[in-house]
């Protein structure tokens, strides 16, 4: 469903899944910078709207995912998750509750996927399921990860935190209506990745579960009833590791491209040497670690990255990503997980 905005002066496309939106409107620093301020807004109308109503919503998708959203109170906006059997990442839902019904926005073409699950598991109970992309669109104000500003919205608009959701008739001029200019794609996923926050399909893979990526402090709730994939999470929070970590990348800068999604993350000098100190081992010889997921140009920091390694991989090690130097910020550390406290009488009672 192509943008209205994309007719905006100076708007450019951005690439899949993102194709239907603008990347920037011509000047993708000064968007960073607009955002970062309050006075911009992202056009994200290609995610997928998805509206759950019925009395027994909240108890029935807190059964369902990772989130404690049975008493999740009207305004409140929160993230939640739909695992597999095994833990793994199927959907990640940025939601808000009204009163009435759950409104929820996913990754672009995944909200007819999301709705066949839920479908699937209504049963009896009492809840209505309908996918409102056509209907409605997303645009993110301010910069991700950041409170927005208290604002007095028109009528009709959604808000999720920063989020809005605008009735699609409204999107062409939602910029106007509410005093912001606009930013592109690009500044809104440089900010992003600044802020250490994952999206789904990018730092994620088939196999992904909650801790590699950070999502346990802001998407699972550790201590409610039960759901699918629970026992991953819990065998993991409380007796092992992920088997890989989020890592924030600092790109060498002298270099004019940027690893695509997707480029392997290998180890560099000293870590990937085959004997020699400081030496770089034939490109057949340096084992992968890990992938890219995002990667963009931040306004003050320059070339960064997300990027999901081994949890082995030290965090000083110096890596390559996509052939690009990178130096590594800990995001998620390599010791997440086990986390259960063993009472020292016990142990040591276990030790006799």
């Amino acid at each position: 469903m192509r943008s209205p905005l994309l007719d905006a002066p100076g708007a450019v496309p951005g690439e899949r899944p993102d194709e239907t939106v603008a990347a920037h409107y011509g000047d993708p620093y000064a968007e960073q910078r607009a955002l970062v301020r309050g006075e911009a807004l992202t056009d994200r109308s290609n995610r997928g709207v998805v509206r759950v109503s019925g009395p027994d919503r909240l108890s029935w998708l807190n059964s369902l995912s990772s989130q404690k959203l049975d008493t999740l109170r009207p305004g409140v906006p929160t993230q939640t998750l739909i695992l597999d059997p095994h833990g793994r990442i199927e959907h990640h839902l940025t939601l808000v509750d009204d009163g009435t019904a759950v409104w929820a926005h996913v990754e672009p073409g995944t909200a007819a996927d999301l709705i066949a699950f839920l479908e699937k598991m209504r049963f009896m109970l009492r809840v209505e399921i309908e996918d409102r992309t056509a209907e409605y669109a997303v645009v993110s104000v301010g910069a991700p990860g950041t409170e927005p500003a208290p604002r007095t919205l028109p009528e009709g608009i959604i808000a999720i935190g920063g989020d809005l959701l605008v009735p699609r008739d409204r999107l062409a001029g939602i910029a106007d209506e509410l005093g912001l200019r606009l930013a592109g794609l690009w500044a809104y996923e440089a900010l992003r990745i600044a802020a250490h926050i994952p999206r789904l399909g990018f730092e994620t893979d088939h196999k992904t579960i909650p801790h590699e990526v950070g999502w346990i402090e802001k998407a699972v709730h550790l201590n409610k009833g039960c759901y699918r994939g629970q026992e991953t999470v819990a065998r993991v929070h409380n007796l092992g590791h992920p088997p890989r970590r989020l890592v924030f990348l600092h790109l060498d800068g002298s270099v004019d491209i940027l690893p695509p999604h997707g480029a392997p993350v290998t180890l560099a000098g000293p870590a990937a040497a085959a004997g020699e100190p400081g030496a770089e081992p034939d490109a057949g010889d340096r084992g992968q670690v890990g992938f890219v997921g995002s990667s963009a140009r931040h306004y003050e920091l320059g070339p960064i990255a997300l990027a999901l390694v081994k949890r082995t991989v030290p965090v000083d090690a110096p890596l390559l990503a996509g052939g690009v130097a990178a130096s590594q910020e800990v995001i998620v550390p390599p010791d997440a997980g086990r986390n259960v406290k063993i009472d020292p009488a016990l142990a040591r009672r276990r030790l006799r």
